[in-house]
């Protein structure tokens, strides 16, 4: 071979300079990274709409059958409502607990978690035989809703760069098309069949139409399990505070908007009952009220683009209150249309306004949980306010003095958020920097 190579090499057979080709095999092809705010973001995006929109039933469902279950249990209001409270606590809790896995296994895996939960427990709300058993189950029904708000929220932050914002508030909108969509279809489903049996078939549908859109979102996402953070934009809020302190000064802010905002969406199914208009007139109200809070759900997430998301914050919860004192004032059919339509336009984006500002102001790779944390800390305040409202209600027979409770629950909400945008417009200035506040 040495006498061939070097006869070939005289005569000029043999290269003397050599391209190395490398062909990948199929092991090593890699798809082209993900590009924010691109088309395959905004595809994500309505997948994402429509996981939240279908999940969310369990959180609206309560609502509309807590007449017909309290007369069939017997119960009281008080005690009916603490099938909500364990709704909202389950469901923040959950939120909690899917934010840690889908920050270190990804979304699929957490929303796979809570579609098996979420069947199971609509099935056994339907067998319930005491009210007991009725409002445990609700528990559940809270943990397997929870991967369709706040972790959903922070993995979409994660899709975009420059419409942040909106992304973030498209996807918590979801809560409020189901508010909108399912609560009438629900009542349908009670004066039709009886709760039990809509209880099963929602569950039953959950998991049909939930597996199938998680699937598509998996095949959108590709092969990757855990997030990666380090390419995420840095904070761009400055409070010069800990990622802690924030974190208890935004769960406390959120108890209390969500303690004022629970009145009218829990109760204003039984306030129409009890105003002799009848549960079917609550239900459309309440639907109305989700249906604007998309308007403002979504508007919001322009307004955050522009001004941040304190400002919005901020400005929502102005407005919330606002609302609120026109429920203490008029208690007509048509006036009550109009100020549910006004209470949900009004205060659709201050809970994702949280997320956007755990986004503006901590770190990429710990999102999920922190925003996780704040949102449990708002669905404690929409479980406590409307247990309150209605243990308010027995103790009063009128819900006047529920409405003036949230009223001063609000109040609270304001004062600590206008402490953090003077803090953010102090550390601009010293900065020197004109930083999105």
């Amino acid at each position: 071979m040495p006498i061939i190579a070097a006869l070939c090499l005289t005569k000029g057979l043999w290269p003397t300079k050599f391209t190395i080709v490398h062909v990948p095999s199929s092991h090593e092809h890699k798809p082209a990274a993900f590009s924010p705010d691109s088309r395959q973001a905004w595809v994500r995006l309505v997948i994402a709409l429509l996981i939240g929109s279908i999940g969310a039933v369990g959180m609206w469902a309560v609502v509309v059958v807590l007449p017909v279950v309290q007369a069939e249990f017997g119960a009281g209001r008080g005690a009916v409502s603490l099938a909500f409270t364990l709704t909202m606590l389950g469901f923040g809790l959950g939120g909690v607990v899917t934010g840690k896995i889908t920050d270190r296994f990804g979304i699929v895996t957490a929303m796979g978690l809570c579609i098996a939960l979420l069947g199971i427990a609509f099935v056994l709300a339907g067998l319930s035989t005491t009210l007991w058993q009725f409002v445990a189950v609700y528990f559940l029904i809270g943990l397997g809703t929870s991967a369709t708000f706040a972790p959903l929220m922070a993995e979409a932050s994660h899709w975009f760069d420059r419409y942040r914002g909106l992304a973030v508030t498209i996807v918590a909108s979801g809560n409020y098309v189901a508010g909108t969509i399912w609560p009438p279809v629900v009542n349908w489903g009670v004066q039709t069949a009886g709760w039990r049996t809509t209880h099963i078939v929602l569950g039953l549908f959950c998991v049909a139409t939930m597996t199938v859109l998680v699937a598509l979102l998996r095949a959108q996402m590709g092969d990757e399990q855990v997030q990666d953070h380090a390419n995420a934009p840095p904070p761009r809020v400055d409070l010069n505070l800990s990622t802690n302190t924030l974190t208890v000064m935004l769960s406390i802010a959120s108890i209390a908007c969500c303690v004022a905002m629970s009145m009218p969406q829990v109760h204003i199914v039984a306030y129409c009952g009890d105003l002799g208009y009848g549960v079917a007139r609550g239900a459309e109200m309440l639907s109305v009220m989700m249906g604007f809070g998309i308007i403002s759900r979504i508007g919001s997430g322009f307004l955050a683009d522009r001004i941040g998301g304190i400002r919005t914050l901020l400005i929502g919860s102005l407005a919330q209150g606002f609302a609120l004192l026109f429920y203490l004032f008029f208690d007509s059919l048509s006036s009550l249309y109009i100020i549910s339509a006004m209470f949900g336009l009004f205060q659709g984006g201050i809970v994702p306004s949280y997320a956007i500002i755990v986004r503006e102001a901590m770190p990429a790779r710990e999102a999920a949980t922190r925003v996780g944390i704040v949102i449990f800390a708002s669905v404690f305040g929409m479980s406590f306010g409307g247990w309150v409202s209605g243990f308010i209600f027995d103790a009063t027979g009128s819900y006047a003095a529920a409405f003036a409770n949230g009223l001063a629950w609000n109040a609270v909400n304001i004062l600590i958020v206008m402490t953090l945008l003077i803090r953010a417009r102090a550390n601009s200035a010293r900065a020197g920097e004109g930083l999105a506040i």
